[in-house]
């Protein structure tokens, strides 16, 4: 049997830098701290690392305001630094995603300050989306920006510049042929050195259209693209109909060129994933069509209820229209973005679907700290600094509870992870979270983990199709078990309140609620749990 691209079947760990370790005690996780763990990392059993921004930047927006995308950032470290993190994680078998940000740059990269003293009309402000006011003064049209407030900033001469995040953040202007030559050398830059593929942010934005156009009710439609943001799916996906500045046909264009630089690499199976979150779910298998890129995020997971109706119909979906491209999914339930998914929905569910979502066919995104079952951290308002927090006056609270820095060892915070004061504070509830105290508990979530990793590179890569044996559709149970069929697994999971019994023929392999009752002819699975028997 011809084996899969490394990628299609991958577990990849995402590792925010300013929060995984501090090596040097200024109170931020760097470079040469995330290499002093590569072990912790590969002893999990993940494929690959997914590195957050860690470029030259103001850090305004946590990284992704990037001032310079070929180099790294003195907080972080040097780009020999780089260079050691790469090579070290190769040595361990780890490939290494680096995320690129092709929707905007920062305000201070050179780009930017020679458009603001070029002036109106400039080949420098053709770079970027640069209109004049109206008559009355106003923005060109009435869009919000997705962190508060509206998306265009009035500069000395009277102009306006569009930026659909921060102020500090400018979109790049995808028509003009400065910036495609840019991106494809910082591609091929950060290919040269080793990284394995890109995650791309905002995949979906880079190219706008209709920009002078004002939108119907365009604050709501802010709050609708936003992961943090509480709204009903009903609500949610009828605004994501109505988006007009993403999800344009033009990003195809753009990412079919990429394929063909990623291709020319050779046997180094080089491969992206994009975050394109579109509406309706079809347009995402455009991205991964063959001659694009390799893989799309599914966000639906991300704000998912732990209902068994909700989860089979998005499951099913997303295999069932990957199929259509010959791709298969991705899944993940937490991100730098969006809430812990222990917060979110409760730590025995967030167990009981992690391990149910990594059984799927497709590759899992792991947000470091999951593994630990880190809830969101406990900020008070003085310890904000995300920008949507300061430009929404408070309104929005923002990323930074799921950005708080890891808790690695000791009773008192901050846990081993800096000798300095963390940049966010780490909660002394977490003292039973950190990786020194998990390692030493056999039924930890953290060796959980670890057993279902093992298990799942030995048993269940055999078959990318599941067979579903219990779900909504089946009528049984009141729509309180999922059971699916994979190679030799069955994998079941309890949605409700109090333990069932299911008669599945096996040996019980694995338990998210850890050790599980079993007689010959029936397998207790308990409350908001999920088990894995082997056929």
């Amino acid at each position: 049997m011809k084996s899969l691209p490394w990628w299609k079947e991958a577990v990849i760990y995402q590792i925010y830098p300013r929060s995984f370790f501090d090596s040097n005690g200024d109170g931020e996780g760097d470079l040469p701290g995330i290499t002093s763990k590569l072990n912790y990392v590969q002893q999990l059993g993940v494929d690959a690392i997914w590195l957050s921004p860690f470029y030259t930047s103001p850090n305004k927006d946590g990284g992704y305001d990037v001032a310079d995308p070929r180099n790294v950032d003195p907080r972080f470290g040097s780009l020999e630094d780089a260079k050691e993190l790469i090579s070290s994680a190769h040595q361990l078998k780890l490939k290494v995603i680096a995320d690129i940000v092709p929707n905007h740059f920062s305000d201070q990269h050179e780009w930017f300050q020679a458009a603001l003293l070029a002036g109106p009309g400039s080949p420098e402000r053709a770079r970027f989306h640069f209109h004049d006011a109206n008559p009355d003064g106003t923005p060109p049209n009435n869009w919000i920006s997705l962190f508060g407030g509206p998306s265009w900033t009035r500069v000395d001469d009277g102009q306006y510049y569009l930026h659909l995040f921060d102020s500090s953040q400018p979109d790049l202007n995808w028509d003009n042929a400065d910036v495609h030559e840019d991106f494809e050398k910082t591609l091929r830059f950060w290919l040269d050195l080793g990284v394995d593929g890109f995650r791309i942010d905002v995949a979906h934005g880079l190219v706008k259209e209709n920009v002078l156009e004002h939108h119907h009710d365009p604050q709501s439609l802010s709050n609708a693209l936003r992961l943090d943001y509480p709204m009903e799916p009903e609500e949610r996906n009828e605004l994501l109909l109505s988006v007009p500045y993403f999800d344009r046909q033009g990003v195809h264009e753009i990412y079919r060129k990429w394929r063909k630089i990623f291709d020319s690499y050779g046997d180094r199976e080089i491969m992206a994933v994009a975050e394109a979150w579109v509406h309706p779910p079809i347009n995402a298998t455009k991205y991964v069509r063959a001659d694009e890129l390799h893989q799309v995020f599914n966000f639906d997971l991300l704000t998912a209820p732990f209902d068994a109706a909700y989860l089979f119909e998005v499951i099913n979906r997303s295999i069932e229209l990957n199929s259509t491209v010959d791709a298969l999914p991705t899944w993940a339930l937490s991100n730098h973005d969006s809430p812990r998914v222990a917060s979110r929905i409760g730590d025995d569910q967030s167990r009981a679907l992690a391990f149910f979502v990594l059984a799927l066919p497709g590759s899992n995104y792991i947000f470091a700290g999951q593994e630990l079952g880190l809830p969101d951290g406990e900020l008070s308002d003085h310890d904000r600094q995300d920008p949507s927090f300061i430009r929404s006056n408070g309104l929005i609270k923002g990323r930074d509870g799921a950005r708080v820095p890891l808790p690695w060892s000791g009773d008192i915070s901050p846990f081993g992870f800096t000798t300095g004061k963390p940049w966010l504070p780490l909660s002394q509830s977490w003292k039973n979270f950190t990786v020194e105290h998990e390692n030493s508990d056999p039924h930890s979530l953290l060796n959980l983990f670890r057993s279902a990793l093992s298990i799942r590179r030995k048993h269940l890569l055999e078959s990318q199709q599941i067979e579903w044996i219990e779900s909504p559709s089946h009528g049984a149970r009141g729509g309180s078990i999922l059971a699916f069929k994979r190679a030799a697994i069955t994998v079941v999971m309890n949605l409700s309140g109090e333990g069932m019994d299911v008669e599945f023929p096996g040996e019980v392999l694995f338990a998210s609620s850890g050790p599980v009752q079993v007689n010959v002819s029936k397998k207790h699975v308990p409350a908001r749990s999920c088990i894995w028997i082997s056929n």
